[in-house]
């Protein structure tokens, strides 16, 4: 074999699947080596398909075009292409421009993508069952497995795949309608039985031809296009009969949907009901079935795509909620993918390896975003009361792949219309505006996280290093900076190198710290966070051995119940007798009254990550039969009581926020739902927010790691509960914190990481935004470094030729 040729010159490749993602991978095999045999199985008839128009994206067209023009052409010929965006919600619609999509017809894409096949000499077997993989396999050279979500390539050797298949709350149906709207449509109806969507989106337009473009109606942003309420009233704004078709996907949560009947009456009966919900929308025209009908998006991952010759491709490796436009779109890249590494490298196995390697990092970034996606829509209830504006950019930006400065850019004056109904002053991004939070106002909504710096003398003295540390943060410009975790007892410490607050000396030391700030830095508050280990105290320093036990000199550990953090690692704690509790009680309000005479602007309750309070939370970890086990009820006892005697030696004017795990990321623990009910808890009890982090409960967690993953459970919290929330977990930018600022889906953002590289971040912020104003000052010292200094020479004669050779 010749590696210039890569894998499989000339040899047998079986398709098993006809969708766009089999054929596209057919015809690019087949164009890159003519001598290759490729069949394509497909069991339905050449013009069988389900479903009607669908999304490509321009950089996949781009990648088509670069592969098989010829493709490219019959595409770009016949899709359709808009610009807009429409939310419709209680008679408004609401309009963003600047986004460009384009859609064709399914059945059109399959006939494009079979005259191809026929043209380069693929067979395409219809109406045919294709063999077992495994019986391909044994003379075929490879077997791309493209039989879809439901793939029977996939379930044969699922011991070899191991598939994971996670089923979704709300149900949708997929459908259409004989006009083309003129815009990707949202639109949200609140029905008696609950809010039901319409996501819809235009994929053939024949009044203007084979190839047509929806472009803008009016300039993106333009206060006709933002609020147009005689929309909502007399439907599609340009079409008329027979003018196209669009897609018209109806979702509902599972609840919603059983509320209405449609889990028990023919499906006929129920898109019927669909079309008048949603008959503004339509024009009166009525929405078409294709044997469609209500199911549950299933999301499916892999932890192979490769069994020796067989190797996955599109949903039957891997699936993305149709809200974010992606299954077509992951399929024709998985493709052309698949023919690039088959070329690149000589050895199948070796090509095969890199097409995962390749495709997984991209498939699990989408597969986060359309998470983020469609729970915003299972959680639709919780938004719709939001201002107008407001909850049409948090639709915008719901996937976390459409950010406050990607939309600014798309479109100036929508944003600049969502920030003015927010309040916001103009030429202020978002996160520089001020909050209240009790009696204490933070001139922004940044706030350094809670970080361990694991560096007191051996009896929780904080010293030079805290100073530095802490009042170099509060010199870059956050609202609020946070302490670490301080520890009420000499017990309650996670190491020997955690601060307290346990001792007149400890007093002494943090106030040198309040005072640098408060002076130092004007204007920016300082928190603390009050806690005790519980069963995960008595381990070495961090960067000794996260969670450890050290090798000698160890201290007894108490929980809400013996119960080791890891069995056979850790120590098993005491259980805490009731009166044993009241002496842990009573060093948390010792611990508070130093906290109020070293100066604290704000005190925070860490009830999250399995210390002591988060462990009498979880019923992972609180086993307990007393008054302080049980139900949330009995759960919540413990760490209610030390909130209510805190807050009654905490001084009045001063806030008080707590932190919880709102999830242990672990089956039977507590779940977003409990986390409601421990924030309601606490709002009832006077808290003035919630530091909503997550895990770090039990150590068999599973966390679904990701850019700002822990921050929907702020959202839900924010919007179910009305209390103001500090969303923490992986926010690394300035774009995100003013995207979830913005959105509604919190007041503060915590950053941690994102401090340590950066002590001045939130100034660099401001700089990097072009904003220089009362949300970002710079400290008198430092305002000559307010602008980035020059890197190098720029001034040099740009390039005027450019020679072909």
């Amino acid at each position: 074999m010749s590696p210039e040729r890569g894998a499989l010159p000339g040899g047998r490749i079986a398709v098993v699947g006809g969708g766009p993602g089999g054929l596209y991978a057919a015809v690019l095999l087949k164009r890159l080596d003519p001598a290759r045999e490729v069949t394509v199985w497909e069991r339905n008839a050449p013009d069988d398909t389900f479903g009607f128009g669908v999304v490509l994206s321009d950089e996949t067209l781009g990648g088509i075009e670069q592969a098989d023009p010829v493709v490219h052409d019959a595409l770009r010929r016949e899709y359709v292409r808009w610009d807009d965006i429409d939310i419709v919600h209680r008679g408004r619609t609401l309009t963003s421009g600047g986004h460009g999509f384009a859609a064709i017809g399914r059945r059109r894409l399959l006939q494009l993508l079979h005259d191809r096949c026929r043209e380069l000499g693929v067979r395409l077997r219809f109406r045919t069952e294709a063999p077992p993989a495994a019986d391909l396999a044994r003379d075929h050279d490879l077997v791309i497995a493209a039989d879809g979500v439901h793939s029977a390539t996939r379930g044969a050797h699922a011991d070899v795949f191991r598939p994971q298949l996670t089923t979704h709350r709300c149900r949708y149906i997929w459908l259409s309608t004989d006009l083309a709207f003129d815009a990707f449509r949202f639109d949200i109806a609140e029905t008696e039985h609950g809010v039901v969507q319409l996501h819809g989106y235009p994929y053939s337009r024949s009044s203007s031809g084979p190839h047509s473009s929806l472009g803008p109606r009016s300039s993106p942003g333009s206060q006709p296009a933002l609020d147009q309420r005689s929309v909502a009233a007399s439907g599609s704004r340009s079409a008329s009969p027979g003018d196209g078709a669009s897609t018209v996907i109806v979702e509902a949560h599972e609840d919603v949907w059983r509320r209405a009947g449609w889990d028990a009456c023919p499906v006929e009966e129920s898109v019927e009901q669909c079309g008048k919900i949603f008959a503004a929308a339509l024009g009166g025209r009525p929405l078409l079935s294709n044997n469609s009908a209500w199911t549950a998006f299933r999301t499916v991952t892999n932890a192979r795509w490769s069994h020796g010759n067989v190797v996955l491709l599109g949903d039957a490796a891997h699936t993305a909620h149709f809200s974010i436009g992606s299954g077509t779109k992951l399929a024709v890249e998985d493709a052309l993918a698949l023919a690039a590494c088959l070329q690149e490298h000589a050895a199948l196995p070796d090509a095969l390896a890199a097409y995962e390697a390749e495709r997984r990092p991209v498939v699990q970034s989408t597969q986060r975003a359309a998470r983020a996606s469609l729970e915003w829509f299972e959680n639709l209830a919780q938004y719709v009361d939001q201002p107008p504006r407001r909850f049409a950019f948090n639709l915008l930006t719901r996937s976390r792949r459409v950010t406050h400065d990607n939309l600014r850019l798309r479109d100036p004056a929508f944003v600049a219309s969502v920030e003015a109904e927010a309040g916001v002053a103009p030429g202020t991004p978002p996160m520089f505006t001020p909050f209240r939070l009790g009696g204490l106002t933070l001139r922004n909504r940044v706030v350094v996280s809670p970080m361990d710096m694991y560096s007191a003398d051996g009896d929780g003295t904080p010293g030079d290093f805290h100073l530095v540390h802490l009042g170099a943060r509060a010199l870059g410009g956050a609202g609020l900076v946070m302490t670490e975790m301080v520890c009420v007892s000499r017990q309650g410490r996670i190491t020997p190198g955690c601060t307290g607050l346990y001792a007149p000396e400890h007093e002494a030391a943090w106030r040198r710290v309040t005072d640098f700030v408060h002076t130092g830095a004007p204007g920016t508050a300082i928190g603390v966070q009050l806690g005790h280990s519980g069963r995960k105290g008595s381990t070495r320093l961090m960067w000794e051995g996260i969670d450890r036990p050290l090798p000698e000199g160890n201290w007894p550990v108490v929980a809400a119940s013996a119960l080791p953090y890891r069995a056979g690692v850790n120590q098993i704690p005491h259980a805490l007798t009731p009166e044993e509790l009241a002496g842990v009680r009573e060093d948390f309000v010792r611990a508070a009254e130093r906290a109020a005479r070293a100066g604290f602007d704000l005190l925070e309750l860490h009830c999250a990550h399995g210390y002591l309070l988060s462990g009498f939370l979880s019923p992972l970890t609180n086993h307990r039969t007393d008054a302080y086990g049980g139900d949330l009820e009995g759960r919540l006892r413990f760490p209610l009581e030390v909130f209510d005697a805190v807050r009654a030696v905490w001084p009045a004017g001063r806030p008080m926020t707590v932190r919880i795990s709102a999830t242990d990321w672990a089956a039977g623990g507590t779940s977003a739902e409990d986390a409601v009910e421990i924030a309601r808890a606490f709002a009832a009890h006077g808290v003035d927010a919630v530091d909503v982090s997550t895990g770090q409960v039990v150590a068999e967690e599973q966390p679904a790691f990701g850019r700002s993953y822990q921050t929907p459970f702020a959202d839900r919290i924010r919007n179910v509960v009305s209390i103001p929330v500090i969303a923490v977990g992986a926010i690394s930018s300035w774009d995100d914190v003013n995207s979830l600022v913005l959105a509604g889906r919190a007041d503060l953002c915590a950053l941690a990481r994102p401090h340590l590289y950066d002590p001045h971040w939130t100034l660099h912020a401001a700089a990097e935004q072009g904003y220089s104003g009362p949300g970002a000052p710079w400290p008198a010292p430092y305002r000559a470094g307010s602008r980035t200094p020059p890197t190098g020479r720029t001034d040099g004669p740009k390039q005027r030729l450019s020679l072909e050779r």
